[in-house]
C-alpha cells in the first residue's frame, strides 16, 4: 500500500478545505482576483500610452529642431543695399570776356566741346589769305611730309615767274621766285604761308593738281568730306572774294591745321631762311605775344582777317586756343581785339579736383553687424572752362558676401564733353554671419531677404 507525497497531501488538504468552504465565499474571492488582474492590465496600458506619448514628443522635438537648424543654417544671405554718398556738383563763377565789338569772330579750345564764345554775326565772308591754310591741308593730304624731312621737290620755271608778276599786277602779296630753282614742299609752303605769297599758292596748286581750277575742285571735295558746309574755295591764294567761310568753320579749319605737324610747325615760325629765296618773315605780328603761336593773316581791299592759335599753361597741362576775327578795319584793330580777348579767356581755365582717392562714396551694413565703406580707388582732376559744372555720378551695386578690395561700382566724373571713370572698391569685408548667430536669430535672414 502506497502513501501520498507531501504535495499530494497539500493538494488533498486544500481540496478538502475548499470543499468545506461556503460556495458564496469562494465566489467572492474569485471576483476579487479578477478585479485585481483587470486593474493591473489597465495600469500597464496607461504606462505604455505615457511612454509612447513621451517618445512621440521627443521625436517631434528632434524633427522640428532639425528643421529649425536646417533652416537657420541654410538661409540665403540677403543683399546688402548701399547707402550712397553723392558729391555735390562743383562750378566756378562765369568768366567775363573782353569780346571784339566788331566783325564776325569765334574762339574755341582744342579738346573742349563746341565754341567758348562767338559773335552773333556768323555771316559768310571772304577769307582772303586764310584760304592758304586750306591749300596747305589739301596738298599735304596728297603729298604728306614725313617728320623731320622737307618732302618732295618742286622745280620752279618761267611759268612760276610769270605768276609772280601777275600777282604783283593785282596788288597781291608775293614771295621771290627764280626760274630753275628747286625747293622742297616744306620750303615752298614756308614761302606761301609766312609772307603770304600768293604766287607760291598758285604754283604749289599747279604742281600738285595740274591747274588751279583742278585744285579748287579737289579742295571743295576735301572740305565736304571733312564736314564743312559753309566754306567754299574759288582759288588757291584767297585773292578771290569768292573763297569764303564763316568764323565758326574757320575755327574748325585752324584746329585741323594744328593737327598736321608740318603745317603747325610752319605757322609758328616767325622767320625762315629759304635757299635761293632768302629770308621771309611771318606776317602775323601777334606771334610770340599773348601766347600766340599761329596761324594765318588775311587781307582784302576792304577788310583784315586773322586765324590764330595760342597756348597757355594751366596747372600741369597746356590749353590750346584757336580763334578767328573776320572783317576788321585793319590788322591793328584785330591785334588789339585778339590780345584783349585772349587775356580775358586764359584765366577762365582751371583744374578742379573732382575726386580724391579714398573718398567715401557708399556704405553697407548687414543685420549681423558687418560694415564696409566703398571708396574711390583713385583721384580725378579735370580741366574746365569758366562755369562748366563738374559732376560726380556714383553707381554702386548691392552685395552679399565680399572681400576687402572688391569692386562694387564706378564713379563717373563729367565736365562738359570730358568723362572720367574711377573704380569704387570696399575697404572692409562682408562675411557670413556664422552658425551661432544664425541659431540665435531665427528668421532674421529670411525677413531681410524678403525685403
Amino acid at each position: 500500500m502506497s502513501h501520498p507525497t507531501a504535495p499530494d497531501t497539500a493538494r488533498a488538504a486544500h481540496a478538502g478545505h475548499e470543499a468545506s468552504v461556503d460556495p458564496a465565499m469562494r465566489d467572492g474571492r474569485d471576483s476579487a482576483r479578477e478585479a485585481a488582474r483587470l486593474a493591473k492590465k489597465r495600469m500597464y496600458r496607461r504606462r505604455r500610452i505615457v511612454v509612447f506619448s513621451v517618445l512621440a514628443v521627443v521625436l517631434a522635438l528632434f524633427v522640428s529642431g532639425g528643421v529649425y537648424v536646417s533652416n537657420a543654417l541654410g538661409a540665403p544671405i540677403p543683399e546688402a543695399q548701399p547707402a550712397i554718398v553723392d558729391p555735390e556738383p562743383v562750378a566756378e563763377p562765369a568768366q567775363p570776356l573782353a569780346v571784339p565789338g566788331f566783325g564776325s569772330w569765334a574762339i574755341a579750345a582744342v579738346g573742349f566741346d563746341g565754341l567758348l564764345a562767338q559773335s552773333d554775326d556768323q555771316s559768310v565772308l571772304p577769307m582772303a589769305s586764310i584760304a592758304k591754310v586750306v591749300t596747305s591741308l589739301v596738298v599735304l593730304d596728297q603729298h604728306p611730309i614725313p617728320a623731320g624731312e622737307g618732302g618732295e621737290s618742286i622745280a620752279y620755271t618761267d611759268a612760276d615767274v610769270d605768276i609772280y608778276w601777275d600777282m604783283i599786277a593785282q596788288n597781291g602779296s608775293v614771295a621771290p621766285v627764280e626760274a630753275g630753282a628747286t625747293l622742297t614742299l616744306k620750303e615752298s609752303l614756308e614761302a606761301m604761308l609766312l609772307p603770304s605769297g600768293n604766287n607760291y599758292a598758285i604754283s604749289i596748286a599747279n604742281w600738285a593738281f595740274g591747274s588751279e581750277a583742278a585744285y579748287a575742285d579737289a579742295a571743295n571735295a576735301w572740305l565736304a568730306a571733312h564736314g564743312f558746309t559753309e566754306t567754299h574755295i574759288a582759288d588757291a591764294s584767297g585773292l578771290s572774294l569768292d573763297s569764303t567761310s564763316t568764323a565758326r568753320e574757320l575755327v574748325k579749319l585752324g584746329e585741323l591745321a594744328l593737327q598736321t605737324p608740318a603745317l603747325a610747325e610752319i605757322v609758328a615760325m616767325p622767320h625762315a631762311e629759304i635757299p635761293e629765296i632768302g629770308g621771309v618773315d611771318n606776317s602775323n605780328k601777334l606771334l610770340g605775344t599773348h601766347g600766340v603761336d599761329g596761324i594765318k593773316t588775311g587781307t582784302t581791299d576792304d577788310a583784315a582777317n586773322l586765324l590764330y592759335s595760342a597756348d597757355y599753361p594751366v596747372g600741369d597741362t597746356t590749353v590750346t586756343l584757336v580763334g578767328v576775327v573776320l572783317n576788321a578795319d585793319d590788322h591793328a584793330q584785330i591785334r588789339a581785339a585778339v590780345a584783349a580777348l585772349l587775356d580775358s579767356v586764359a584765366p577762365g581755365f582751371h583744374q578742379v579736383t573732382a575726386l580724391t582717392a579714398g573718398t567715401e562714396l557708399a556704405s553697407y551694413t548687414t543685420p549681423w553687424g558687418d560694415d564696409a565703406v566703398a571708396r574711390a580707388t583713385d583721384g580725378a582732376t579735370v580741366l574746365v572752362w569758366s562755369d562748366t559744372p563738374v559732376d560726380v555720378s556714383v553707381q554702386v551695386n548691392p552685395i552679399t558676401l565680399a572681400d576687402v578690395g572688391t569692386r562694387v561700382g564706378t564713379a563717373t566724373i563729367t565736365a562738359g564733353a570730358q568723362t572720367i571713370e574711377v573704380p569704387i572698391t570696399l575697404d572692409g569685408e562682408i562675411d557670413d554671419p556664422g552658425t551661432w548667430w544664425r541659431l540665435q536669430n531665427p528668421g532674421v535672414l529670411d525677413a531681410a531677404g524678403a525685403k
